[in-house]
């Protein structure tokens, strides 16, 4: 009954998530002369730098039929990078959320749990303006869309509620223990390689594959790609596993979260 109140306590504090999350996107631009528009120019400026190096120095190839396709390429790269920065945007800056928000901690009416919200919220804000420049490049250079693409806040549900209560652990976490900050940003970079994103799966020694099959964002990266730039349905099976996974792992978050957030106050 506790779980559901602190749910619950979530819901009627939406309009305050909403607050914090303008604020955020709005802070991240603040006194910059193009503003939001960076929210643009980074990623397209980051897709043309991985897209030059893995298929015209590197040679990269994705095995497809169209696979020396370098439009192609850089179609599933950045599909596969957008998916993978929802996550790595909440892993590496959960640690720090509390310990750089001092003033909420001592405030003991303040909801602090809705903080990792607010980061995802922010993370999937831009998200959706990549997903609009991918489906804008996929019609420029394919000269159609798919109609799976439809499915795409269901794909991502997954790997949402995942990435929460990750965020929920390691928020709590990075106020007993410094340390784990550093240690998130090795492990996100490491992650960023370890995950089909630059590569497709079937690139992998098969005696390796099951690596990546136990790693949840392998699984959204795929149906990403299969529903925005192949126009297949993702694979249910996992979808449904998956978002099961995901709200086990989201749900003992917070509960670890609001178990932990009592000794913030002595620690801080």
């Amino acid at each position: 009954m506790r779980l559901l109140g602190d749910i619950r306590s979530l819901f009627l504090h939406r309009s305050l998530i909403m607050q914090f999350i303008k604020r955020e996107v709005r802070s991240r631009y603040q006194g910059s002369y193009l503003g939001i528009v960076w929210s643009f120019i980074t990623p397209l400026m980051m897709l043309m730098i991985y897209t030059f190096v893995f298929s015209v120095v590197f040679k990269a190839r994705w095995g497809t039929s169209s696979g020396d396709s370098k439009v192609e390429f850089a179609l599933l790269l950045f599909s596969g990078l957008i998916v993978f920065n929802i996550f790595s945007e909440v892993v590496s800056r959960a640690p720090m959320l509390i310990t750089s928000n001092v003033n909420y901690v001592k405030k003991v009416v303040f909801p602090l749990e809705v903080l990792p919200i607010v980061i995802l919220g922010s993370s999937l804000f831009h998200l959706g303006i990549n997903i609009v420049i991918l489906i804008i490049a996929i019609l420029i250079f394919t000269g159609k869309i798919y109609w799976t693409v439809i499915l795409l806040p269901l794909v991502l549900l997954p790997i949402c509620l995942f990435t929460l209560g990750l965020g929920w652990f390691l928020a709590s976490l990075g106020v007993y223990i410094r340390d784990i900050g550093q240690v998130m940003s090795v492990v996100t970079s490491a992650l960023m390689f370890l995950s089909p994103i630059f590569y497709p799966i079937s690139a992998i020694p098969k005696e390796l594959q099951f690596l990546y099959y136990i790693n949840p964002i392998s699984y959204v990266v795929e149906d990403v790609r299969r529903i925005t730039v192949w126009g297949l349905l993702p694979h249910w099976n996992w979808l449904i596993i998956g978002t099961v996974f995901g709200v086990i792992i989201a749900l003992l978050g917070l509960i670890w979260f609001k178990k932990t957030r009592g000794g913030f106050a002595d620690v801080l």
